[in-house]
């Protein structure tokens, strides 16, 4: 005779009306009814129920959406890219800053690792993208080597938190394991999966089957990062650990400055609980989202939500102006992280409240239907939810809002082809680190591609101190 489900899991499934999740429980062997019992004893049901009748209900955010960017303005503050020799001078003493805060051991690194790299036609994990353009380095050793080497310039170990997702928690681990941790040492790196929520059928909110033994679920969105960090127990480790300030970048930019010192020093200068780095967006129909004050408070507005006529307007100068685009690198006090994890608990438990909120997504997702059958939509018939880390500035006292230089720091790796792919990441760097030696004093050929990885230098300064002027590259090399 098969085994009864779970008592408590029966109560609960009857409690929010899911228990057809459960129908195909009696064909499952001991290992299929162990997978569901477990996913599903981590889902939140309830949650995804709320969020669907209020879908349903005729509460439509787009009007508040609307609104709040037709009263768009730029972000008031923001320290903009140095034009004045008092600029210079203020970023030097925020880097002072930043360089003391990194020596002092309080600071943490995040990086945002749930993406796997479909978009551009590779099955794992996209931090594992090969992106050196002389190396073919990882998105992961780029950047992990960027977080050694900032430690060991400050004499500590950089704890670094790595945020996956279901898809690419295993093979994650894995590679860091393969590679030796990159160096940071094991001790030093922490994994942790965002949370996941149910898909529910867009025209009864009942949540789907994927598999007999598997609900249809969906990672949670970057926002998840604040439950993730509380329920991992991630929270209690950075107490432990002594860090109090958490820099946070995604895995798809290898030209983000981990760390960076500048950043860390503007954040603590000026008191913020989260600050953003922006760059200049290229034009109003760049995909980005913009950084900007509405009724004094500073958010993220997404282009999706930006009118074209609001993303178009120009200040007096005929600039853009709403020009502040998002780069999704952040710097977060661990007290507000608390906070909001606090927030968020009580707002996933009674449905209101300062958490961040959820988003929702009309999409197509394949399910199971009563019989057992697999169904592949063709049109969307599904509701998902996820958060959005950005939706943090707002509840923040402090935002400050940092611009960066676009070429040096923002080149993402997102499509196959064209903007914001390998060929342009690759680009990136070459020019990047062509001009890093040129200003050392060195000359670099003509059609020649020369790579500074993280061991050698991290900025132009380093690579001033390691080259000597008038060295000459005329064939490909990778500098280490």
């Amino acid at each position: 005779m098969p085994t009864a489900p779970p008592p408590d899991l029966v109560a609960r499934l009857n409690a929010t009306g899911d228990a057809h999740l459960l129908r195909f429980w009696d064909e499952l062997d001991d290992a299929g009814r162990e997978k569901l019992a477990s996913q599903l004893a981590e889902l939140d049901l309830a949650a995804a129920h709320r969020l669907y009748e209020a879908k349903t209900g005729g509460r439509d955010d787009s009007g508040d959406a609307a609104a709040a960017a037709a009263k768009a303005a730029p972000p008031s503050a923001v320290v903009r890219l140095a034009t004045s020799e008092q600029d210079v001078a203020d970023r030097q003493a925020a880097t002072a800053v930043g360089e003391e805060l990194l020596k002092s051991g309080a600071v943490g690194a995040i990086l945002v690792a749930g993406g796997q790299g479909t978009r551009l036609g590779f099955d794992k994990p996209k931090g594992m993208f090969p992106v050196g353009p002389v190396s073919g380095a990882t998105l992961f050793e780029l950047l992990a080597g960027q977080l050694k080497a900032r430690g060991q310039a400050a004499g500590v170990s950089i704890p670094l938190y790595v945020m996956t997702s279901p898809a690419t928690d295993a093979p994650t681990r894995e590679e860091f394991a393969a590679q030796d941790y990159y160096g940071l040492g094991e001790e030093n790196v922490v994994f942790f999966r965002q949370g996941t929520m149910p898909a529910v059928d867009d025209a009864t909110g009942r949540a789907l089957l994927a598999a007999k033994d598997e609900v249809a679920v969906s990672p949670d969105g970057h926002g998840g990062l604040v439950a993730a960090l509380k329920n991992r127990g991630v929270l209690e480790h950075m107490r432990n650990r002594g860090v109090a300030t958490l820099y946070y970048h995604q895995v798809d930019n290898p030209t983000a400055i981990v760390c960076d010192p500048a950043f860390l020093g503007f954040h603590k200068r000026l008191g913020g609980q989260v600050s953003t780095k922006v760059v200049a967006k290229v034009g109003p129909a760049e995909k980005m989202g913009v950084v900007c004050d509405v009724d004094g408070v500073t958010q993220i507005i997404e282009y999706s939500d930006l009118p074209d006529d609001v993303a178009a307007r120009t200040d007096a100068d005929g600039g853009l102006l709403l020009w502040a685009g998002n780069t999704a690198i952040h710097c977060f006090e661990r007290s507000f992280l608390e906070r909001l994890a606090d927030e968020g608990q009580r707002f996933d438990e009674t449905g209101s409240g300062a958490g961040l909120p959820f988003h929702v997504a009309h999409k197509k997702v394949p399910h199971l239907n009563d019989a057992g059958e697999p169904v592949e939509p063709s049109e969307p018939n599904a509701y998902k939810f996820e958060r959005f880390i950005f939706d943090a500035l707002p509840l923040a006292d402090v935002a400050p809002v940092v611009e960066t230089d676009r070429a040096r720091e923002f080149n993402p790796v997102k499509n196959a082809e064209g903007s914001d792919s390998p060929a342009t990441a690759k680009a990136a760097l070459t020019a990047l680190h062509r001009g890093w030696l040129e200003a050392a004093g060195a000359t670099v050929a003509e059609g020649t591609t020369v790579e500074i990885l993280p061991s050698f230098a991290l900025d132009e300064a380093g690579v001033k101190a390691k080259v000597t002027p008038g060295t000459r590259f005329d064939r490909d090399a990778v500098l280490a």
